[in-house]
């Protein structure tokens, strides 16, 4: 989600899980409907174990048990799930594992396990970047494995304090003094062979770092949520002790302002925040066009808390439906793109989360646009009680990115995400850090530098020919580029056909992205996996994939699928910061 000009555009998935029917006695059939299995690892070697689990869906009572079947000869598989490969082979074999329903055996699912020789493993070593950070900060570690032979690169992580994930994202203790705590990656073949690194862990809780977690969103029983990273927001009214914790509010660096689903559009806001008043008195209320609809509602204040930063009295939209007073003018109305979904704030599944944060590169979501011209577009509105009319507003009163009212870490925010390997993950946590080389946690480092123009863009070269309407947006849940006639990459079939399905999967791609105040693009490589595919691995349970993508006739939009792995820099006009003039964006 970003702004282009001064129209907001969103790429969001959403993914509805059907229900199942009821007879006409009003009592639901017992009935599967389908069978998924997969196993992990999905690579072995020969003797090596596999854990696989079943996904059984259906209507009414149904029995989740299956049975569970090896292709002759190549190994043994438990009641439980639990495959062992065969051992001493010298050639790869592919295993197909099968999980049959005990209640209907015509409805099973399969999986391919592949078995290698058994390598040597020689070495593992491992890093983590940074190196040094306080308590309940995060470091990502990563290893690298060498051998010979067919060996496997898998590793398990531990640390001697804090936590690590499987991933290798470790997540400090709280200490009170200076501490180094050992991380120690071991090799999954032979675990005779480990590396160990040191990260130093500082006293004193980070105030700048608010966790995030990619999941299933809000509403994962009505629709689910792919590739959005959420946060958590405490707002108030302000001066006062009355708050509310807003969680799953999508991170988007695409666009500026804070803007909360209320209660009456099924979101959680229910505080009384107070509405702003424009010159004359009347309440004042914000039209905002998406790609594929708009979201209308007053404009609040409230005073916003996040981690330890505090952004006092800023003005914040509240979302509300085309049925709550004052409904959306047809001056806003109209400007929902053709074949949009119209108000998107009319539930949560509209729109997508509970909430969008907006930290974008820009300090107002209109900015001198509005102070001088009250449209078209058609951004902010007048309400007095015989109708809402277009009006121009101050600066000062516009809905501003809350960032730059933080006492401190004001210049912009680093969002950091663990690698996510091809095919997917599920649930992934990350931090969302304010400031840009305020405090350690957020220094710029060798980060390259990109500067973006007055519409936040820059250039993407791919094949040889350049897009300069190219922009990298966390709120975008897939890289969204070109088309299939450009690519040559072809769509999916229904359902997922709004995005790419590559016939070779994965299909490995490369591209370079031009800042500014560069001369030459920065090249590097991507890849993009079968989107039908990634959304059933892990019974379809992922919820974080580095590799979806989707058509962005004529530029690339380089969304969440780009930020794992990165540490992804937004830097705020006029706010000064390390590494360059801002506005910038840097990795």
């Amino acid at each position: 989600m970003r702004t282009i000009g001064l129209l907001l555009v969103v790429g969001v998935l959403v993914l509805t899980v059907g229900c199942g029917s009821s007879n006409s006695g009003g009592v639901t059939t017992p009935r599967i409907t389908s069978v998924t299995d997969s196993c992990s690892p999905m690579t072995i070697t020969y003797g090596g174990t596999s854990q696989c689990s079943a996904t059984v869906m259906g209507t009414g009572n149904f029995s989740t048990a299956v049975t569970w079947k090896v292709s002759t000869g190549t190994g043994t598989i438990s009641s439980s799930g639990m495959y062992t490969a065969p051992s001493g082979g010298n050639a790869t074999l592919m295993v197909t594992i099968t999980a049959t329903s005990t209640q209907d055996t015509s409805k099973s699912g399969t999986t391919t396990i592949t078995v290698n020789p058994a390598g040597t493993i020689t070495s593992v070593t491992d890093s983590c970047s940074p190196s040094t950070i306080q308590s309940n900060q995060t470091s990502q570690c990563s290893a690298t494995v060498t051998g010979t032979g067919n060996f496997s690169s898998d590793v398990t992580w531990t640390a001697s304090a804090g936590s690590i994930s499987s991933s290798g994202l470790f997540t400090a203790p709280v200490v009170s003094s200076p501490t180094q705590v050992t991380i120690t990656a071991t090799s999954s073949q032979d675990t005779s062979k480990s590396g160990k690194t040191i990260v130093t862990v500082n006293p004193g809780a980070a105030n700048n770092v608010l966790p995030i977690i990619v999941d299933s969103g809000p509403e994962p029983q009505t629709f689910f949520a792919a590739n959005e990273g959420f946060v958590t927001v405490t707002v108030c009214v302000p001066g006062t002790n009355t708050c509310q914790n807003i969680d799953h509010v999508l991170v988007d660096t695409g666009s500026f302002g804070l803007r909360l689903l209320s209660s009456a559009s099924g979101g959680e806001l229910t505080i009384p925040l107070p509405q702003a008043t424009d010159s004359t008195g009347n309440p004042l209320d914000e039209c905002l066009v998406f790609l594929d609809g708009y979201i209308w509602g007053p404009v609040s204040a409230a005073d916003i808390t996040m981690a330890g930063e505090k952004a006092s009295s800023a003005a914040v939209q509240v979302v509300i439906p085309s049925s709550t007073s004052p409904a959306p003018p047809a001056l806003c109305s109209n400007q929902s793109p053709p074949g949009g979904a119209g108000n998107e704030g009319n539930s949560v599944s509209g729109l997508g989360a509970n909430g969008i944060l907006g930290v974008g590169v820009f300090q107002q979501d209109c900015g001198p646009f509005c102070v001088s011209s009250s449209g078209p577009p058609y951004i902010y509105f007048s309400c007095p009680s015989s109708g809402c009319v277009p009006t121009t507003l101050p600066l000062a009163q516009q809905i501003p990115n809350p960032v730059i009212f933080f006492a401190s870490d004001n210049n912009g925010v680093l969002v950091q995400l663990p690698a996510v390997p091809n095919g997917g993950s599920a649930n992934v946590q990350g931090s969302l850090i304010f400031g840009i080389g305020t405090q350690a946690n957020n220094a710029l480092g060798s980060a390259q530098v990109y500067g973006v123009d007055s519409q936040a863009d820059l250039t993407t070269t791919f094949n040889g020919t350049t897009y300069p309407q190219s922009f990298i947006d966390s709120g975008s849940n897939g890289i969204f580029f070109l088309d299939s006639a450009t690519t040559g990459i072809p769509m999916c079939a229904k359902p997922n056909d709004s995005w790419y399905c590559p016939t070779i999967s994965p299909d490995n791609l490369s591209a370079g992205n031009q800042g500014t105040n560069m001369s030459s693009p920065v090249m590097f490589n991507f890849t993009i996996e079968d989107a039908s595919t990634l959304f059933s691995n892990n019974g379809g349970n992922n919820t974080a994939f580095s590799t979806l993508g989707a058509p962005n006739p004529g530029g690339f939009d380089w969304g969440l699928a780009f930020f794992y792995g990165r540490n992804m820099f937004t830097a705020i006009e006029n706010m000064g910061a390390p590494g360059g003039t801002p506005p910038y964006v840097a990795y």
